[in-house]
């Protein structure tokens, strides 16, 4: 297999797995996420889980760049 599909095939997985987990997560729904209804109006912005999915990639990225 070359690099490319190689790659390919690893990220897909990885989707694969963060799909099936989601909704044992509970992201967005986390405590300082905001969430404004008026009406038939509903505004979602997840903030904290942003900052938790960063803090998890930034994590998982380094190890990987350093046990390269």
């Amino acid at each position: 297999m070359t690099g490319l599909s190689k790659a390919l095939m690893i990220i897909g997985a990885i989707i694969f797995i963060i799909g099936f987990l989601m909704p044992y997560l509970h992201l967005g729904k986390l405590p300082g996420d905001i969430v404004i209804k008026k009406g038939n109006a509903t505004f979602f912005f997840p903030i904290v889980s942003s900052i938790i999915v960063s803090i998890v990639l930034s994590l998982i990225f380094y190890f990987i760049g350093r046990f390269r």
